[in-house]
């Protein structure tokens, strides 16, 4: 016999779920199997996504059955680089999205907390890296330093932590205003605790939807480099890396780019239109 209390969650989640727009739930089905396809890529692929097969190269895809979605020119199976190149650039882009979150929502609390001279060095800073291109900063940095694995991880993890900041500030001043915190504090909680335990649990929602909104830029991001040379290097593999390889074959096998760009295209829509969904349910004002 169901109790209230069990009946109480169901019409909760079935609320909830009614009110999904189709095209969300089909974001969420292709993001679903993007997280499938990047926690077990080495396992799916039907081929070591290096083995060459010269006799093979350029084979369309279903063409030869073996390779369902052609090869490569160098005789490579694509779906199985596809699958690993996905992977690469759905870790790059998720390490990048949790440091940068760190690294902005951190700021972001000491700017509010300390506030005079600490807050306008954090803002104006914030400032500055928000008035230049970022891709311009990379570039300059990949370019003197070279393009290592942990110096790239550590760019991209960089990449818009300023909106993080800026976002945090605003919500942790708001929150502070409230009587919550100011009960916290009477009863003399540390202040460390009251940010962890209390402020950062309710502005949660805010910076969740700014994560899905920085990811698929990271994406972008990740892509755009290695396609310029200086992101993910050979023999590694990623989505951008392989539309840069195969730009050079457009006229004779035009799947090497498309079929990777198209799962970039996918994948970013689908993570940003589930971003906006999440901000109209997370943001009041918008309701």
């Amino acid at each position: 016999m169901q109790t209230k209390a069990t009946v109480l969650p169901r019409r909760q989640l079935w609320s909830f779920a009614s009110g999904v727009p189709a095209s969300t739930w089909v974001c969420l089905a292709w993001i679903a199997v993007i997280v499938v396809i990047g926690a077990s890529a080495q396992w799916i692929a039907p081929y070591e996504y290096l083995q060459q097969s010269p006799l093979t190269r350029f084979a369309a895809p279903g063409k030869l059955p073996e390779y369902l979605l052609g090869t490569d020119h160098l005789g490579r199976d694509l779906l199985s680089n596809l699958l690993v190149a996905t992977q690469t650039t759905l870790m790059i882009a998720l390490i990048g999205s949790v440091i940068c979150a760190f690294i902005g929502t951190s700021l972001g609390f000491l700017a509010a907390h300390f506030g005079g001279w600490i807050d306008n060095l954090i803002m104006g800073f914030a400032d500055a890296m928000s008035s230049v291109p970022f891709i311009i900063i990379a570039l300059g940095v990949l370019a003197a330093f070279g393009s290592s694995p942990l110096l790239f991880v550590f760019l991209v993890g960089i990449f818009n932590w300023w909106r993080y900041a800026r976002l945090t500030r605003g919500l942790v001043l708001s929150a502070n205003q409230e009587g919550y915190a100011e009960a916290a504090r009477i009863v003399g909680v540390p202040s460390l605790s009251i940010y962890l335990r209390h402020i950062l649990p309710n502005i949660a929602g805010p910076l969740i939807v700014q994560l899905t909104v920085n990811f698929p830029e990271i994406i972008l991001l990740e892509s755009g480099l290695s396609f310029l040379g200086l992101g993910i290097q050979p023999p590694a593999t990623s989505l951008g890396l392989m539309v840069a390889d195969g730009r050079n074959y457009l006229a004779i096998a035009w799947w090497l780019a498309a079929l990777p760009g198209l799962i970039i295209v996918l994948t970013t829509l689908s993570i940003s239109l589930l971003g906006d969904f999440l901000r109209d349910r997370f943001d009041a004002r918008l309701r």
